[in-house]
This record gives structure tokens, sequence and C-alpha cells, in this order.
């Protein structure tokens, strides 16, 4: 269907995907000059008149929906047998893919991406529509890294990864509830264990069930427990794992009851990752059991002169703790007075030292480390040894942390070396050359190295759609952390529209030449056997005055004259018997065509034996014949003949 244009307005470009149910094409929009997507309806179900009347409601319901997180949907309509649906047209991957790509995602990022799936998922519910089909299939992530839901309420596509009871399709066998699986009552609560599964997915990079058959993965949905997220990925918060057990958990009771709770749950665990997300009812089941602290007074006394005997107990305890603890304090205050005389006035007596001979370290920390050594150096300590670390928010040179504290008596001679650890301030942080690399992997990165990113977009001849071109800072930049970085992603070639010239009455030749100077192409021509230089330009597709892309095709379709038309043949006129005849004869021919049957002379000239045999151009009417008559000499040479 490539070329074709629906509703005299969408150009399909190329097919984009495809399900069960339907098939997916970007598109131009002629009238708005934008891209979009364009659902089609297989052949096979366009003459099931109520899938269509389905699939005509359910995709007007779908386009009742505004959100950010949600694929919106233009217009729904036919052309011939055709049923299409108009849906924006998002620039990017599917989650499923993303994972596939990347494996299992940090928590937080599989987080964000769950609250705008979730956000979406309570819009729609808000509108009473409740989508039965949420999967990681389904998630398109833009390359902004924004989240978008697609195929709201229409997502029924008949595959192996689907099961279908009473001639409706439920949903996708690894990602729908248990009551889809036993085909039961399916409400809002439904969407939200299929997003647990999802966000189970992210965390962990697999699904919870996986079987041979969509029927044993079902099962699995029924009966089987799943495996505890943290597991499998030891990396994942409690917090996190305990949201995704409360949200697919078998009975629909047990569940998050609705969208906004899920999302109150979401936004909390990035600022609580470890925090207390299931009760003990809901945790009973896990693998992790909360066990309450033993009551002293649930035990049984025996009488009141056990009673009694406890509390005399308890108060000779306590009497005794504290004569040992004035003891303890006053012995070490006895210490601490003879440690200060015997230092301050023992020690100097003896070794004949005084206090004044010692150097009290100060605290040098948020000092120079010039100035500071200079003072050192000056008292007479030359052993300092520097150890520098970077520090965001000290600058170069600075003392950050002493090996001595402040204080400190000092001599000279026989001292450890001091050691000062010192700002080599903020890490200049070296940014990547990302040309032509995926933007999300560069934010990625870019973000754990502690800095910000923004987006701009731009038309790039020479790198390809959707990848980086380049970045600002440039590439091989030092930069301090937090400093933005301005990502510049490529929109493709710039899109450059010309008008159609018209062509009609043109030739081949002279069309050709219109269409090159306009920038466009040649396409098909019809019919394709065009046998004479003249035949003219009937019909153009895409008519006059139509704004296309340059570069595009244009077909042409010639008017072409059928009629017959009459022809001409040469006759070879040779001589037999020439001895008869002098050196020169006397040629004559005579022709009665069939359309005017009129005898009339073609040739009447004398020749010379030599230039025998010649040829006698002879006209054949249209569609009939011509009578010939030859006389040499004025004698008839051969019996009259019919051409052709």
């Amino acid at each position: 269907m490539q070329g074709q244009i629906l509703g005299n307005r969408y150009e399909l470009i190329e097919k984009i995907g495809g399900g069960g149910m339907a098939l997916v094409y970007k598109a131009r929009c002629q009238l708005l000059n934008r891209y979009v997507a364009v659902k089609i309806l297989r052949p096979e179900f366009t003459n099931d008149e109520e899938f269509v009347k389905r699939f005509r409601i359910e995709a007007q319901s779908a386009a009742s929906l505004s959100h950010p997180n949600i694929v919106s949907i233009y217009d729904v309509g036919h052309d011939d047998n055709v049923h299409y649906i108009i849906m924006e047209y998002v620039d990017g991957i599917t989650l499923k893919d993303y994972i596939s790509r990347k494996g299992p995602l940090d928590w937080k990022e599989a987080v964000n991406i769950t609250i705008q799936i979730c956000s979406a998922i309570e819009n729609a519910h808000r509108n009473h529509i409740v989508h039965r089909d949420i999967k990681p299939h389904n998630i398109l992530l833009t390359m902004d890294g924004i989240a978008k839901v697609t195929d709201f309420g229409i997502a029924r596509a008949v595959s192996s990864s689907t099961i279908t009871m009473v001639g409706s399709t439920i949903g996708s066998v690894h990602y729908f509830s248990p009551e889809q699986a036993r085909g039961g009552f399916t409400d809002e609560k439904s969407d939200l264990y299929s997003l647990g599964i999802a966000l189970y997915e992210m965390v962990t990079g697999k699904v919870p069930f996986d079987a041979e058959t969509p029927v044993a993965i079902a099962l699995k949905h029924i009966q089987d427990q799943p495996v505890p997220p943290f597991e499998i990925n030891p990396g994942i918060p409690t917090g996190v794992n305990d949201i995704i057990i409360k949200a697919i958990k078998k009975d629909q009771n047990k569940r998050y009851p609705t969208a906004t709770e899920f999302l109150q749950d979401l936004y909390r665990v990035l600022k609580e990752p470890y925090g207390e997300f299931l009760t003990e009812d809901e945790s009973e089941s896990s693998q992790t059991r909360r066990i309450k602290a033993v009551n002293p007074a649930n035990h049984e006394r025996k009488g009141d002169y056990l009673i009694k005997e406890a509390k005399n107990t308890q108060k000779g305890k306590k009497n005794d703790r504290l004569t040992y603890w004035a003891a303890a304090i006053t012995a070490v205050v006895i210490i601490v007075i003879f440690s200060i005389v015997g230092y301050t006035v023992v020690l100097p007596a003896i070794t004949g030292q005084s206090e004044k001979d010692n150097f009290i370290m100060e605290n040098y920390v948020n000092r120079e480390i010039t100035e500071v050594k200079a003072i050192l150096n000056k008292a007479g300590f030359e052993k300092i040894d520097i150890k520098e670390e970077y520090d965001s928010k000290v600058k170069e040179g600075i003392i950050t942390k002493q090996s001595i504290p402040e204080g400190t008596p000092l001599k000279p001679e026989g001292y450890s070396p001091i050691e000062f650890t010192v700002s080599k301030g903020p890490e200049l942080i070296k940014i990547p050359d990302y040309r032509g690399k995926d933007p999300r992997e560069a934010r990625t990165e870019l973000r754990t190295f502690g800095l910000e990113t923004a987006d701009e977009w731009e038309n790039s001849e020479g790198i390809a759609e959707g990848s980086v071109i380049r970045t600002e800072p440039k590439a091989n930049e030092e930069v301090l952390p937090g400093t933005t970085v301005t990502l510049f992603i490529s929109k493709g070639p710039q899109i450059k529209l010309t008008k159609v010239p018209s062509i009609i009455g043109l030739t081949q030749k002279e069309a050709t030449q219109r269409l090159l100077e306009a920038n466009l192409k040649v396409g098909k021509t019809f019919p394709e056997d065009i046998s004479t230089a003249v035949d003219k330009v009937e019909d153009q597709k895409p008519a006059a005055d139509t704004e296309i892309q340059e570069g595009t095709a244009v077909d042409i379709y010639f008017k072409v004259d059928t009629t017959e038309k009459p022809k001409e043949i040469k006759y070879t006129l040779n001589l037999t018997d020439s001895e008869q005849y002098g050196d020169t004869i006397k040629v004559l021919v005579e022709i009665t065509p069939s359309d005017t049957n009129i005898p009339e002379i073609i040739y009447d000239e004398e020749k010379g034996k030599a230039e025998f045999p010649f040829n006698v151009p002879i006209r054949i009417p249209a569609g009939g014949y011509t009578k010939v008559r030859i006389y040499l000499d004025g004698e008839p040479y051969l019996t009259e003949f019919t051409l052709p």
C-alpha cells in the first residue's frame, strides 16, 4: 500500500509495524504537512461487519482521551474497503524493545516509566475506559524518554501470545490477569495487574510466568506464586519489591483498588525505597515476613508471690547499677586529674622540658595548604603528607581534613608525619563524543556523571533521524558537575516541498524534463509500452499544483491513439529474361488501393538494365490491401498481384 493516499489526505510512506489485527504505516498528512501513524485493519477482517463496527466505536472512544502519556487519535475513516485510524506518530521504540536492548532497568528508571504509564491508565479509568491489554509492546518511548500508551480499547490482535474466549480476545498471555485467564469479569484492577507484570519485567529483565504454550502460562497466572523480584535482582529495594507483589495479587480485592493509589506508592517509593508498602496480611504470602515483638504482659504470672519477688529483684538491681556508675565516674575523674598533673608537672620535671617547648596543633581545616605548610615548616615540622581529593563544595588548595587533632602538643623531633587532605576542587568531567549515538544512552550516561541534559532537534543530511548530531558543550570539553549538556538530535533531512507542475498534453520527453525541473521524479507510466514519441499525457498523479516533498515520484498516464494507420512497404522489382529487353527499359507501376478502389500510377520511369533490381514504395491502406500491376516497355510484366 506504500504510496497510496487515503481519504485524499494521508500519503502512506512506509510500513512501521503490525499485529494480528492491523498494519501500521508512517504517513504524511498533506493538509497539515506533518507525519502521522495510520493503523489499517487487515483485509481478512473487513468483511466482518460486527468487527468493523467494534473497531470504529472503540477507536472513537479512545479518541476521547487526552493525556501526554497516551498516543492521540486524530481521525477514523475508511476509503473504499480500507478501514483506518489516524494516530499521533511517535518517533521512538517500544518498551519491550528497550528492555530487550538494555536488560534489567535501573529501579528508579523503571519506576519513573511506570509512573507515566499509570498516569495514563488513571486518565483512561476516569473516562470509564479499561485498556485490557497493557504490556511493554503497547508502550512507546520517545527520544525524550516519555512513555506513551497506545491501543486503548483496540488491542485485540489475534496471535500465538493471546487467548480468545467466547469469540473475543482477552489479552496478551504473559501480562493478563488471573480473571482474564479464567474468562471472568475484568475491571480497572486487571489493568493494574498487567502494569505490575510490566514493572516486574522492567526491573528483572524477565516475565514472572513463562511456559511453552499460552494455556500453560495462563494456568500459572491462576495458580502459581511469582518469584519475588528482589530474589532475581538483589539491587531492587524492598519497597519496589512490595509494590510489585501487591499489584500482581491473584485476588482482585488485595491489589491496588485504583490507579491513583498505585501512583501514590510509586511516587513515595522514590523517596522511601525501603519503606513499608505491605500490611501484615498482604505480606504473609511473601517470603519476607514481619514478626511481632514478644509482649511480656502476655505471659502467664503464677501468683502474687512471684510478682512481689520480681519487683524486689528489680529494685535491688536498680540500686546496684546506681552504685556502680557512681564509682566508675569518680574513678575516671581521679584518673584524668592525675594524668593532667603528671603530664604538665611531673613529666617536665623529670625530663627537664617545659610546656613552652611543645608546639600545640591548631585547627587548619578551611585554610590554604601553602599558608599552613609555611607555619609548620617555620616551627620545625618538615614531614608533611598531602592527600588530594576532588571536592565539589571546596575550592582547590583548601584543607578539608587533618590527621592530628586540634590542641595536640607536638615536638619537632620524633613526630609522625602530619597528614592533610586537600581539595582539588570540583572534578571536571570530559564530555564523550556522542555523534550518531542513541540519545537515550547519551542521556543516561551523562546523568550518571552528575550532568544535566537538554534536547534540541534540528535537520541533518548526514546523521540518521533520531541520532545525536553534536553536543553543547562540545565533545572532549571538560565541565563542572551539574552543567547542562544540550543534545542536538537529528530530525533527518529537511522536508522540502514543491508544487507539482502540470504535464497534461506534453510528450513523454517534455513531461520528464518538466518534472526534473521541479525536483520530482518520473514514477510509473501507463500504459507501459508507449510506442511513439508523440503520445500525449492525459492524466497525472499527484495532480498539478499539489504540494509534495521534493524527490517524490509522479505517475504519468498517456492518451494513445489505437486506430490503425496506413503503412508503406518496399516492393523489390527483379528483371528476368533480360535478353529480350534493350539497354534501357520503361518501367510503369500501377496500384489500386482498397480504400479508394481507384487505379493510380505510382512509378513511370526508364531504367537501365544495370539498375535492376530496385525498390518501389507501395502504400497499403489501414486494414486493407493494394492491387499491383507492373509494365515493362508497355507490356504486362507480371500477373496482377495483391499486397500484403
